[in-house]
């Protein structure tokens, strides 16, 4: 609509739709409403005690003014490659909840991009909840970007990493260096099962730049990005795999 791409004759406000606000926990899933804002997901005591790492993801999206009326599901189905909530929560396993006039399907976030601007929802579906896998004891994740933070700029390029320490496993998300938000799975290939070193770190952050395909615009060229993904890759495994 603000592209002036549709115009429709009627608008829906679905602020006051029950249930699409909350964030809560059960057995299997932290669930997320499509209308929690980023600030609810930056102060909920339930995201910042076991999902630490979407919380601190939350906490670097834009000013305090952005945060109190931006939701995360504006933040994903804008589909932006930059979308500082998508690479932490797919690194966690997280699902979309579509719902439309045929039922409802549960999708893989990963799986929901499919270019700039572009998802797999259908003009009668919408999101309604994402659902986040409970974490094991052993998971750590760390988010970081570039710039770390001013207030009015978007990620260059940013990285999660997901570490599930005792067993050696890895999920490495990468935000802002293709057309969709994607995992690094040969990367991950390279830690799986190893016990982890500085060695092996470089040459799992070599990889992922190999994964990438980040683009040149005026905020920064292609070949500046690469070599902030292998940087951000590093410092990210080192942070998710340094003793508590």
């Amino acid at each position: 609509m603000r592209r002036r791409k549709i115009t429709p004759k009627y608008v829906i406000n679905i602020k006051a739709i029950p249930d699409l606000n909350d964030i809560r926990c059960d057995e299997k899933f932290l669930r997320i409403g499509a209308l929690s804002t980023i600030s609810e997901l930056e102060r909920s005591p339930i995201v910042r005690d076991t999902f630490p790492v979407i919380a601190e993801s939350a906490r670097l999206i834009g000013t305090p003014q952005v945060r109190n009326v931006g939701t995360i599901g504006g933040n994903l189905c804008n589909a932006s490659p930059s979308a500082d909530m998508a690479p932490c929560l797919i690194g966690l396993g997280a699902l979309a909840k579509l719902r439309g006039v045929h039922g409802e399907r549960c999708i893989p976030l990963e799986k929901f991009f499919m270019g700039p601007g572009e998802t797999l929802l259908q003009t009668d579906e919408m999101l309604t909840e994402i659902l986040v896998p409970n974490p094991s004891p052993d998971a750590r994740g760390v988010y970081l970007k570039l710039p770390a933070r001013t207030a009015i700029d978007i990620a260059l390029v940013g990285v999660a990493v997901v570490a599930y320490v005792e067993r050696k496993e890895f999920r490495i998300a990468l935000g802002a260096v293709a057309p969709t938000p994607i995992r690094a799975r040969r990367a991950e290939d390279v830690l799986r099962g190893k016990e982890i070193h500085d060695d092996l770190i470089e040459k799992a952050s070599e990889v992922a730049v190999e994964e990438a395909k980040p683009i040149s615009d005026l905020r920064g060229s292609a070949g500046y990005r690469k070599e902030m993904i292998k940087a951000l890759t590093r410092r990210t495994l080192i942070l998710a795999t340094a003793p508590l």
